[in-house]
């Protein structure tokens, strides 16, 4: 997988986030994964090599957390 810098991370989580209630880039989330607690605005994104974008947790590639394993804190 290769890391894609995205310079707006809030259109690119309004255009992309695959849930309903689309997090501020300023919210916090708890990532069950890793288990920190992260700031939504941190995230990063990584392409498969048949071009899918995933959002991941600001901590990958340690963390293989995605979008679905972040929680309310």
């Amino acid at each position: 997988m290769k890391e894609i810098e995205i310079k707006d991370k809030q259109k690119y989580l309004d255009e992309n986030y695959i849930f309903e209630d689309i997090p501020e880039v300023s919210d916090r989330k708890r990532c069950l994964h890793c288990g920190e607690i992260i700031v939504v605005g941190n995230y990063k994104v990584y392409a498969n090599e048949q071009g899918d974008e995933y959002i991941y947790c600001p901590n990958a590639p340690e963390c293989d957390g995605t979008i679905i394993d972040w929680m309310d804190v």
